[in-house]
């Protein structure tokens, strides 16, 4: 450490009005309205700080690529005792999502807002360059957790030899997945550190901070990757029905199930990069409890594909997003034929498109649309419900095909209101994907055919 640094965070610790919070790369300094966030001078595998203008450069980084997220919190570069700073926007640690969720007063409506915002993030954010995001670069940083495990925790190496055996199988399996969506732009200069403590609850908004700077390899990731960390981080705080609606929400707005296929992958990933650090910081039972986090993802349950059904305002969206939020493991996505319908003709999911897309045509066109979807996440692992009118056996004995044909078991969901309770919620929807009006369901319920009994209600 150079002597000058050395003797003022030596001064400031015996000072009074700054507290200072340290980690086994940079010092923060908190003081007054202000924090100040200094690189250490050290060079690790992953990083360099090793002189005051690679210190200064990331630094530069740290206040462009932050901006990109929270630009009220990330104020500039300074100086202090010659050595560079981060100056950023203090606010109340308590705040952080982490200490948000322990205290249990993590919504669904904050996780909402945050897969929006993070959505419309990685649809902006650089593609990355050639290089990243490659099948080699996945299984490289997929390996280099396992090299520092099996130093760290030799207690744990029958555990850590089965999930290197897993990874391996696994990547090899989806290496034609991971250079599908390499080569659609999925990989994407992201956060790279998106766990619950790196997001803030500020003016009632999330708000992602302190990403990746120094290190290229970790940031330009498949944005699979990146919302696997919070997901990841959700489980680990016992919360998988939060876990489960951020998913369904991110695929909302995304629209990109084809992520589905790798995430599982990017799940055990995380769960391993948290027992690495926990293990470097000597955390032993914590790393323990992640490596016990990614056995278990490894072995999720069996898919399922239950479809919920019924006229608009019988109780469908209410009863899925109950079951979503009701889950007590990450293991099952919703699919909303009002969201697809609307992506099929280029809609956002709250965008109206005047009734122009709900023809005959259209409506058999949707249904196609979310068979092949749920065949997908079927396929890749994942259990699926549908929410749908299915005013018609027909459309219902295609979804009950389709899980006989992939040996998944099947459930029918039916909702039951009067016409007038139905009536009343449509009039009360407000910010909702459905676009049924109170004569839309008039002729629903004319052209509807109820579950028989021997359609597995």
């Amino acid at each position: 450490m150079p002597d000058a640094l050395e003797h003022f965070i030596a001064a400031l610790a015996t000072g009074a009005g700054v507290e200072i919070a340290e980690t086994h790369i940079s010092w923060v300094l908190l003081a007054g309205a202000c924090a100040y966030k200094i690189k250490k001078p050290v060079v690790l595998p992953f990083l360099d700080y090793g002189t005051v203008e690679r210190r200064r450069f990331f630094c530069h980084e740290e206040l462009r690529l932050n901006r990109r997220f929270a630009p009220d919190l990330y104020l500039d570069v300074v100086d202090l005792a010659g050595e560079p700073a981060v100056r950023m926007k203090r606010f109340d640690e308590a705040l952080r999502l982490d200490r948000v969720s322990r205290r249990n007063e993590l919504t669904a409506a904050h996780l909402s807002q945050l897969a929006r915002d993070l959505v419309a993030f990685q649809a902006r954010a650089a593609v990355a360059a050639p290089g990243f995001g490659t099948p080699a670069t996945v299984r490289a940083n997929a390996l280099e957790n396992f090299d520092e495990l099996d130093r760290l925790l030799p207690v744990a190496a029958p555990l850590l030899k089965r999930l290197r055996a897993w990874t391996e199988a696994e990547w090899q399996r989806r290496t034609p997945d991971f250079s599908r969506r390499r080569a659609a732009g999925r990989v994407r200069e992201g956060h790279g550190d998106l766990h619950l403590g790196n997001l803030v609850l500020l003016d009632g908004r999330v708000l992602p901070f302190d990403g990746i700077e120094f290190n290229e390899d970790l940031r330009c990731i498949d944005v699979a990757s990146e919302i696997a960390f919070a997901l990841l981080d959700l489980l680990d705080h016992d919360r998988p029905g939060l876990a489960t609606w951020l998913l369904s929400e991110w695929l909302v707005w995304s629209g990109d199930f084809d992520a589905l296929a790798v995430l599982r992958f990017y799940l055990v990933y995380r769960a391993l990069v948290r027992a690495k650090v926990s293990a470097l910081q000597r955390r032993t039972p914590e790393a323990t409890g992640y490596l016990a986090w990614a056995a278990r993802l490894t072995d999720p349950p069996a898919p399922t594909l239950t479809i919920a059904c019924g006229p608009s305002g019988c109780g469908k969206t209410h009863e899925t997003s109950r079951r979503l939020a009701g889950a007590d493991f990450l293991a099952t996505v919703r699919i909303r034929s009002d969201v697809e319908r609307k992506r099929l003709h280029g809609l956002a999911p709250d965008e109206r498109s005047g009734g122009a897309i709900y023809s005959p045509a259209a409506t058999a066109r949707t249904y196609v649309r979310l068979a092949e979807l749920a065949e997908a996440t079927l396929r890749a692992g994942w259990s699926v419900i549908v929410d749908a009118a299915f005013l018609k056996r027909a459309e219902r004995d295609v979804f009950r095909a389709l899980a006989a044909r992939l040996a998944a078991p099947f459930a029918l969901v039916a909702p039951q209101a009067t016409p007038e309770e139905m009536a009343r919620r449509i009039a009360a929807r407000q910010n909702d994907a459905s676009e049924a009006t109170i004569e839309v369901l008039k002729d629903q319920l004319r052209g509807f055919e109820p579950p028989a009994q021997d359609e597995n209600v």
